[in-house]
């Protein structure tokens, strides 16, 4: 009797350390901001004197100004890829590729902004 009520109190201190960890320890999900900018510096050194400026202001003034969700993600996947503001035609849907040009007018300013004063 007294075996099984310690083996019973054993597995019940393992269950309820184990819920504790899991409490204590959560998983993270990467930051979409900071894998970008993690992607796209590498593309800016060289070329500008605070690539991970740049690359975030990018993200946060460039591609932000852009409302619809897959020419936004098309234009992060192009900058993070290459460092300079692309979308490929097979990152969008077909009925979207006409849209491609007017988004690259829309963050002409804010590109130019983010490239040459990354600052404000």
């Amino acid at each position: 009797m007294l075996l099984r009520l310690c083996a019973a109190a054993f597995v019940c201190l393992l269950t309820i350390s184990s819920v504790q960890a899991q409490v204590r320890s959560p998983s993270r999900l990467p930051d979409p901001r900071g894998e970008f900018v993690r992607q796209c510096a590498p593309h800016m050194l060289g070329r500008w004197q605070h690539p991970e400026a740049v690359c975030g202001c990018l993200h946060d003034h460039a591609a932000a100004a852009v409302e619809d969700r897959d020419l936004r993600e098309a234009l992060l996947r192009g900058i993070s890829e290459t460092g300079v503001p692309t979308i490929e035609t097979d990152w969008v849907p077909a009925s979207k590729h006409s849209e491609i040009g007017p988004t690259f007018t829309k963050i002409a300013k804010p590109t130019l902004q983010c490239m040459f004063d990354p600052a404000k």
